[in-house]
């Protein structure tokens, strides 16, 4: 009974078999479609289609049993994914057999093992067994285009899912795809077979005795003739055919006996397509093939090379890989390096390069000249002249050679290091000059050109000091250039100071890698920099304008970066030694260790009351901040005390916002113990004292902020108190926003203090922390403060969300998302481009939170991108970019009003502007088109 229910359940309905029947006598073309769907929803199984269209894969008409297997087909290609083991296994028996069938039936089939490739369930075993069939019984290339296409489609399915099995056959596959390929001719086949033979060779399937076929079988095709026709649906382009046969051609060195004579060959062609792609695929040859593959060929493609002119920049470019190559292969004996018997020709062909008026050729010149010179003992003494002049001539190019000049300057530094002599002895002199005139005084009209000079030559200066030696003649040009600037030996602004302290920052970073340069740097540029700063701060009868230079904010600015810079690698013990002339020269005058020494009047930052030497305390910070932690720093109780008198004196803001981020920093460094606490303590104390009534309260705040950074980024407990001191001055009517633009600070990385370089104490998590301890409570003042203070709060959080990394967000993006919003329609600019800032990547990466306030985003996306800021502006349009990647149902209703709005912005007086608007508006005039 049981049997004959289960026969019963098998058994095809009435409603399948009229399916059946119509489709094979040609009666219906649909339903195939309508029986895959039957089955996938469980109406019918494969096993009843089966049984369904057994008289018809029976009959003795080829056209017939064609129509079953289609439909089977079909059917499967549909339904692949439902089909257990032991049906693959019989409808795989059953497929192969059917392969030595009328060829009328055979395209069916083929479509029919291409379904059963895709299947999971597919025993061990049977990708063999279906390959070889194909290759014993089916002449590929007799068949239509989309059938072999078919073919291609199941050996790629089978290589990707079942390689192990396929490579159990060895060489026998390579044989039996090689038969498969061999005279294709369709350029859409030929892409899918290229990828083909390139897996074959980079996951090592056996080649076996039929390396050479394998290459023919593909090298007929090189180089490609292609045009395609007009309105080509397919879209294939030439392009694409090089380049797939280049990759496989160029993808192993076993081909290098076939394909260089060949190239050789179509170097030497009259047809300059071939030429080209003969040179491009050699210079892709030169990243795979080795010494033992090219050493035979190097003379005759470098006489094939020499007779070629056409070409001039894609050959250099082939030299370059060539090269690259060569550096990777090792001689036990120097004369049997194949480039020194072509060394003449190839340095005669690089400085040619170098001369050229092409820009882009020079920068394949000066590549290849900085590879050429990393050739041990190839170059000569009067090829490193000629080398060094040319560098020396492109490092001064005009602006619109740019590139070429940052290349030159980048291959200056290379080859400097490694001789080091050379450029001491061709290179520093010419600089030296350069700098020597640019010190004498100018004749009107002359400024820019001297001054573009200038900079190039302090730029070169800097690029060269990658050799000890080097920097010990570079370093005392610069910081001698510096000397005649205080002295008024030259027309100076402050422009001019900060060049040499940006090059001079450059050299102390080329210097990290090199304990005793590092000294070296320390010990000769941080004196003379503090004396000359200390020099200009003194006071004069008659104030000279060169000195105040010294004194402004960005120059003083670039000095702390180079003295930052400079003492950051600095072993403990030699930042010790140099600790010890540094702070008593701040805390008592002491300047016995600076170079021209003798000063007009004593150096006390601390007391001096003209401000002009408090300034220098961001010096102080520089160094002090820039310490190793482990470093003991003299007289400390004093100097924290100093630091905390004068981070609230209101006469001088930039000194004593200097003062509070030096006492910042130590704070942030200091061993916990009872030292800290009595340090923190005085802090407090000070900071509630100056923010009562009286003019310090905006320094005083200043120091609450720098305090509660330090102890925000050591996770330090009293860090919350300090936080909930800042929360309340977002009520302050006088320090509210500056205070909400406080926590900007807070989340943020500095440059000059607290920094990781710089050795501070910086958690990894402390912005995750802060969010979760904080913002809550800015939430609830948010909703608890009068409606005057609310953008205070809006603006702080913003800042925090802003910063805050995305994984960490987009959890709580629900609960906050409405606060952003609101945030949107504060009229300050600031809390716009943070918020914008913030929700343009959660578009991207939380679209269906995002979706339910499309209305809302819409809207005020749109109103923003007519803002008075250029900023808010661009940032709004590129919201609504990321707006195109929410679901497109939700974003259809918009659409003709998006166009209509982002019409305005595409005539916005700023060419920004203008570009973020086509593109935004673009993607919307998309959305919903097929293929979008």
């Amino acid at each position: 009974m049981a049997a004959a229910a289960a026969l019963e359940a098998a058994a095809p309905t009435g409603a399948l078999w009229g399916l059946v029947h119509d489709f094979v006598m040609g009666q219906q073309e649909g339903p195939a479609d309508q029986v895959a769907a039957d089955v996938k929803s469980g109406n019918y199984t494969v096993l009843q289609v089966v049984e369904a269209l057994g008289s018809s894969l029976e009959n003795p008409e080829p056209r017939t049993r064609a129509r079953g297997i289609q439909l089977l087909s079909q059917v499967l290609l549909h339904c692949h994914t439902l089909l257990l083991e032991k049906e693959v296994v019989h409808l795989i028996l059953f497929y192969e057999n059917r392969l030595k069938d009328h060829h009328l039936v055979i395209p069916s089939v083929l479509q029919g093992l291409k379904a059963l490739s895709l299947c999971v369930a597919l025993p061990p075993g049977l990708a063999v067994s279906v390959l070889k069939a194909i290759f014993q019984e089916v002449h590929v290339q007799s068949l239509p285009q989309v059938d072999r296409h078919t073919v291609y489609n199941i050996i790629t399915n089978f290589m990707r899912t079942r390689e192990e099995e396929l490579k159990s056959l060895g060489a026998d596959f390579t044989f039996g795809f090689i038969q498969v390929m061999d005279g294709e001719k369709d350029p859409r086949n030929l892409l899918v077979a290229f990828r083909i033979v390139h897996d074959l060779i980079s996951r090592d399937y056996s080649l076996g005795p039929f390396v050479e076929e394998l290459f023919e079988v593909t090298s007929c095709y090189f180089p490609i003739d292609f045009t395609p026709p007009p309105n080509d649906p397919h879209g294939i382009q030439r392009e694409d055919l090089i380049l797939s046969l280049r990759a496989v051609l160029a993808s192993t060195p076993r081909f290098a006996e076939f394909l260089l004579p060949l190239l050789i060959e179509k170097v030497d062609s009259e047809v300059l397509s071939a030429k080209l792609d003969s040179l491009q695929t050699l210079n892709a040859c030169c990243a795979v093939y080795g010494q033992k593959e090219l050493k035979d060929f190097l003379p005759s493609l470098w006489a094939s090379i020499r007779r070629e002119s056409s070409q001039r920049r894609t050959i250099l470019e082939m030299l370059l890989g060539f090269l690259k190559l060569q550096q990777k292969w090792s001689y036990e004996d120097k004369d049997q390096r194949p480039l020194n018997g072509f060394k003449d020709q190839l340095c005669s062909l690089v400085f040619m390069a170098l001369t050229d008026p092409s820009t882009q050729l020079q920068l394949v010149g000066i590549r290849t000249l900085t590879v050429l010179g990393a050739q041990p003992d190839l170059l000569s003494s009067e090829d490193l002249e000629l080398a060094v002049g040319h560098l020396y001539r492109l490092s001064f190019l005009e602006e619109d050679s740019q590139s070429c000049r940052v290349a030159a300057l980048e291959a200056s530094g290379a080859l400097a290091a490694l001789y080091p002599v050379a450029f001491s002895s061709h290179l520093i002199p010419k600089l030296a000059e350069e700098l020597r005139v640019g010190e004498s005084n100018l004749t009107k009209g002359d400024e820019h050109i001297q001054c573009s000079r200038h900079l190039c030559c302090l730029q070169a200066l800097s690029a060269i000091s990658t050799h000890p030696s080097i920097v010990k003649e570079t370093l005392p040009l610069l910081l001698q250039h510096l000397w005649q600037v205080n002295r008024g030996n030259m027309v100076a602004q402050s422009s001019d100071v900060i060049a040499v302290c940006q090059s001079l920052k450059q050299v102390a970073e080329k210097c990290q890698q090199d304990p005793e340069s590092c000294w070296y740097f320390h010990q000769t540029a941080i004196p003379c920099l503090l004396a000359l700063a200390v020099q200009a701060s003194m006071p004069e009868k008659e104030p000279s304008v060169l000195k105040k230079v010294l004194l402004e904010d960005e120059v003083l600015a670039a000095m702390v970066s180079v003295i930052g810079t400079a003492t950051t690698h600095l072993s403990p013990e030699l930042a010790a030694q140099s600790v010890t002339h540094i702070v008593p020269l701040f805390l008592d005058g002491n300047v016995s260790f600076l170079p021209e020494n003798s000063f007009p009047s004593r150096f006390q930052p601390f007391q001096d009351d003209a401000s002009g030497q408090r300034r220098l305390i961001a010096l102080l910070m520089a160094f002090v901040c820039s310490l190793p932690r482990n470093v003991e720093i003299p007289q400390l109780n004093q100097l924290m005390r100093e630091l905390l008198e004068l981070s609230c004196c209101h006469s001088c803001p930039f000194s004593s916002t200097a003062a509070a981020k030096c006492f910042a920093g130590l704070l942030n460094k200091h061993p916990a113990g009872q030292q800290l606490d009595e340090f923190l303590q005085l802090a407090v104390d000070k900071v509630e004292a100056g923010l009562g009534s009286g003019p310090c309260r905006s320094q005083a705040f200043t120091l609450l902020l720098w305090v509660t950074k330090a102890l925000v980024l050591r996770y330090h407990p009293l860090s919350s108190c300090l936080t909930a001191r800042l929360m309340d001055l977002l009520n302050d009517p006088e320090l509210g926003p500056a205070a909400a633009d406080g926590f900007s600070l807070l989340m943020s990385d500095c440059t000059d203090v607290l920094t990781r370089a710089g050795h501070a104490e910086v958690r990894i998590m402390f912005r995750q922390r802060f969010f979760t301890d904080n913002v809550p409570a800015l939430v609830q003042g948010f909703h608890a403060a009068p409606q005057d203070v609310k953008p205070n709060y809006l603006k702080g959080l913003s800042h925090v969300l802003n910063r805050l990394p995305k994984p960490v967000l987009l959890p709580e993006l629900p609960t906050l998302l409405s606060l952003l919003l609101e945030a949107l329609s504060c009229p300050d600019c600031v809390v716009q481009l943070s918020t914008l800032s913030c929700l343009q990547p959660l578009l991207l990466e939380a679209p269906q939170v995002m979706s339910l306030h499309v209305d809302t985003l819409v809207t005020k996306f749109l109103n923003l991108s007519s803002s008075p800021s250029m900023a808010v502006r661009i940032a709004a349009l590129q919201c609504m970019h990321a707006l195109t990647r929410l679901p497109t149902p939700v974003l259809l209703p918009y659409k003709p009003q998006v166009i209509r709005a982002l019409a305005k912005p595409l005539d916005d007086k700023k060419r920004l502007v203008r570009k973020e608007a086509v593109s935004a508006r673009g993607e919307w005039f998309l959305l919903g088109s097929p293929g979008s």
